[in-house]
């Protein structure tokens, strides 16, 4: 089992994702983001529900409005990150569509309009509230497609980055989407995950290989995170070295609520 790719979409396409729903992908590609921020329009008959704008790009927002012919219903927010919100104002004000995402926002620029608590219905949507990657990051589920977000991406593990992320919940969301039956996950940056439950397993052996491989690390001695990188992250590139170690300060954290590791001055040991 392998990660998942895909060519460079033309920007502004509309892409078929499911029955009812298309993505359009962002021109906000990187490091993290891969090809860009997918945002999803899904067709509710007499408008559309536009999840997750994505970043501040004229293009973008006209790409969304040709697609919708302006008739946004609703506007949902997966998590509050800046590379899927940060075209919320301008699409709210072109559209006057209201605004749904986590109750209790974990930035004080969005506050939704209409507050979503774990297992709310939107148009038949069911809200999964998912932290992990972001304290406030939901999935929504429906017939057996869910919109995974930045919980469960196919191209990439999801950063896990202290304090808003928080590996011990990470894991726990993940086991709980295992826990389910679905058909097809369709993820916040590249394309759908056609076989959810074997994917979401290589994700979270990934992560329990990591896990034993930074505890494995600290049994041979005290280390910083930073150290821990260079030891475990083979040809890793310079520019990814601070999110590496962000993701293994995620670990240690987990790891120390699980009373087999603690810090003393920035140092980690085995305990």
């Amino acid at each position: 089992m392998s990660f998942y790719s895909e060519a460079e979409p033309v920007r502004g396409d509309v892409l078929p994702a499911a029955p009812g729903i298309s993505r359009i992908v962002a021109p906000n590609p990187g490091g993290f983001t891969y090809w860009g921020t997918n945002t999803y329009l899904i067709d509710e008959g007499d408008g559309f529900a536009v999840l997750d704008p994505g970043p501040d790009s004229e293009s973008h927002l006209v790409a969304i409005l040709k697609a919708t012919g302006g008739r946004v219903k609703r506007i949902v927010v997966s998590h509050t990150h800046p590379d899927h919100i940060d075209g919320l104002p301008a699409l709210k004000a072109a559209t006057g569509a209201p605004t749904y995402g986590y109750f209790a926002s974990a930035t004080p620029v969005f506050t939704p309009d209409i507050p979503l608590h774990d297992n709310d219905v939107v148009a038949g949507w069911t809200a999964l509230y998912t932290p992990g990657h972001a304290a406030d990051h939901l999935c929504f589920a429906r017939d057996g497609v869910v919109l995974t977000a930045d919980h469960i991406m196919s191209w990439s593990t999801s950063i896990v980055s202290p304090p808003q992320g928080n590996m011990t919940q990470y894991f726990a969301s993940l086991r709980r989407m295992l826990a389910r039956e679905d058909a097809l996950y369709l993820p916040g940056h590249g394309p759908g995950i056609p076989d959810p439950a074997r994917y979401g397993n290589f994700l979270l052996q990934h992560r329990l290989q990591r896990e034993a491989a930074i505890g494995n690390a600290l049994s041979a001695g005290p280390q910083t995170p930073g150290e821990l990188v260079l030891a475990l992250y083979v040809d890793l590139k310079p520019a990814l070295r601070p999110a590496a170690e962000r993701s293994v300060l995620a670990h240690l954290h987990k790891l120390r609520d699980d009373g087999v590791a603690r810090e003393d001055g920035g140092v980690w040991v085995s305990v």
